[in-house]
């Protein structure tokens, strides 16, 4: 154990594991030697007319070609390229083949509606963007033509680079589809490219690519409101991967089912990462379905899956659940919400399977703490398990920096080889969170056992997460108070038995005016992610105020619990 004196403060320690320097387009090419013919990647989608069977050598011979593609494209070394798109096989070929020519993928969230790409078009400097066409009635391409009217004025993509106002630095948009649009190039003509690149200049490419340089940026909201692009290097997601499949005790014949989206460091990671870490098959749901998850299970023989809590409900809770044969699998990684035991008692007895609880944040490229496949039930609902290995965590006063005791709530502080490298663009951001001594400040209140083990009992920025996804009050209150009636908004969230928290929105209107709880909803659908928008409205004159001002939430929040009756929802931890 590697506390002393009873201060929260977990000394780093390996657990048996060593830390392995190598860059993803490598640790790909290892597997596809090693294995070159078992099966890497399945895509299960006939009603769709999408059946892909690769084996690890198909998939790097994949890869490969769409590198030598993006390199003849003209995208050169630290380049940023985002994708916007659901988790289509294209996705996962970018996202590796950006890795082996020292590309930087940019994930851009599926719900973002236009204001929202322009920002992280222009802050992140992107030089291609890839997309499908839309999702779920959410138009992608409009949405560009919309932020870069040039586009359309465009005859040939393959010659000629977008010249955009307000995007100086994009210079192509590729569509992830069959159909011809004005002003973009299709996937296909960008493999077509490959032809024109040697495998001499893929590989001299390859090996300028160092395990410490950037391979993906993230957005993450702030309390501002204003996204941040959280750099990721190659030696963080394969450690990542490597201590936390170790710790899970996943292995290489691992069928893995996984509905995370890939914009998501659950899925670009701890999709697929993990899987080519391991050398295990993947078995991407395009979106969560229960239903087509729990085909996937059966059809494939899946064995493990990354799950959120409400994911694993939606598929307990399946009407046809007792349909499908799930005798294969043994393993789930969960998280992102609390876990009550009721949940993990569930998927033990009716998926056969265990619940390894892992908790951790987009700036530690994911896991910060880990629960152990052996602990209890008990252990993995009431705390988010042990740091990782090579990892050192304090919990501090977050007034003094001082560390507290344990047992005494502060601010979780991180420091260790999965720390981002900062936030693109934004220094006084990234010495916010990252200060000189290489501590990362989370910004989640904690508590460390006596043992080394973590509760997570609050936010210190107020954070809600809904169904695993992180959303600020900061940014809807804004957003709303932008609306001409509105004065003043102040968000909340409440717990929910399903989702976690919930979205409330306490609405006080401006002199005069008027608006009604449906208006400001169908407002908020029109204009942001339907993630953030509210599920509850309420009006209020005035809001319960502290001595010097300061809206007191908390006062709101007890008052909507008892409107709501949500005494009996018990209260969620964030993990």
């Amino acid at each position: 154990m590697a506390i002393n004196n009873n201060l929260a403060h977990w000394e780093a320690e390996a657990f048996g594991t060593d830390l392995i320097d190598l860059t993803l387009g490598d640790l790909l090419d290892q597997r596809a030697a090693a294995l070159p013919e078992k099966e890497a990647l399945v895509y299960r989608y006939s009603e769709l007319g999408l059946e892909i069977r690769l084996s690890y050598s198909q998939y790097r011979n994949m890869v490969n070609r769409v590198a030598k593609g993006l390199v003849a494209l003209g995208v050169e070394k630290g380049d940023h390229v985002a994708v916007w798109a659901p988790n289509v096989p294209e996705w996962i070929f970018l996202q590796m083949a950006l890795a082996k020519i020292g590309g930087v993928i940019v994930t851009i969230n599926t719900n973002y509606r236009a204001a929202e790409v322009e920002y992280v078009l222009q802050q992140g400097d992107i030089k291609l963007l890839c997309l499908t066409e839309e999702l779920r009635g959410n138009p992608y391409l409009e949405s560009v033509y919309s932020i870069a009217p040039e586009l359309k004025e465009i005859s040939d993509p393959l010659q000629q680079k977008l010249q955009a106002a307000c995007l100086p630095k994009l210079e192509r948009v590729v569509l992830l589809g069959k159909q011809t649009r004005p002003g973009v190039l299709l996937f296909e003509q960008l493999l077509a490219l490959a032809d024109s690149v040697s495998e001499e200049t893929l590989a001299a490419r390859q090996a300028r690519v160092q395990p410490h340089d950037v391979a993906m940026m993230q957005y993450t909201s702030g309390t501002t409101g204003f996204p941040k692009g959280v750099m990721l290097t190659h030696h963080s997601l394969i450690n990542q991967s490597r201590v936390a499949c170790t710790r899970g005790d996943l292995a290489a014949d691992e069928r893995y089912v996984t509905a995370m989206p890939l914009f998501h460091i659950a899925g670009s990671l701890g999709g697929t990462i993990y899987s080519i870490y391991l050398g295990c098959t993947l078995i991407p749901l395009i979106a969560f379905d229960p239903v087509k998850h729990l085909e996937l299970f059966q059809q494939e023989r899946g064995t493990f899956t990354f799950a959120v809590p409400t994911m694993l409900i939606a598929m307990l809770q399946q009407p046809r659940f007792a349909e499908f044969d799930l005798s294969t699998v043994r393993n789930v990684f969960t998280g992102a919400t609390p876990v009550p035991v009721v949940l993990m008692e569930q998927v033990k007895e009716r998926l056969g399977a265990d619940c390894s609880i892992v908790f951790g944040m987009t700036e530690t490229c994911g896991a910060v703490t880990q629960s152990f496949h052996t602990d209890s039930f008990e252990l993995k609902a009431a705390t988010v398990g042990l740091p990782i290995p090579h990892t050192s965590i304090k919990i501090v006063d977050p007034a003094t920096g001082a560390t507290v005791e344990c047992g005494q709530s502060g601010e979780l502080w991180t420091k260790g080889f999965s720390n981002m490298k900062g936030y693109y663009n934004m220094p006084e951001k990234t010495a916010e969170t990252l200060d000189a001594d290489g501590w990362l400040h989370s910004g989640d209140l904690a508590a460390m056992r006596s043992d080394g083990y973590l509760n997570i009992i609050g936010r210190v920025k107020d954070m809600i997460i809904r169904g695993g996804e992180n959303i600020y009050p900061a940014e809807i209150e804004a957003f709303l108070m932008r609306h001409p009636a509105v004065a003043e908004a102040q968000i909340i969230g409440l717990p929910d038995k399903f989702m976690g928290e919930e979205v409330a929105a306490v609405i006080k209107l401006k002199p005069g005016e008027t608006a009604t709880e449906d208006e400001l909803r169908a407002y908020c659908k029109t204009n942001i992610s339907r993630h953030k928008v509210p599920k509850i409205f309420r009006f209020v004159a005035a809001f319960p105020l502290t001595m010097s001002g300061k809206v007191q939430k908390f006062v709101l929040r007890d008052q909507l619990i008892k409107e709501l009756e949500l005494e009996h929802v018990t209260e969620l931890k964030t993990a």
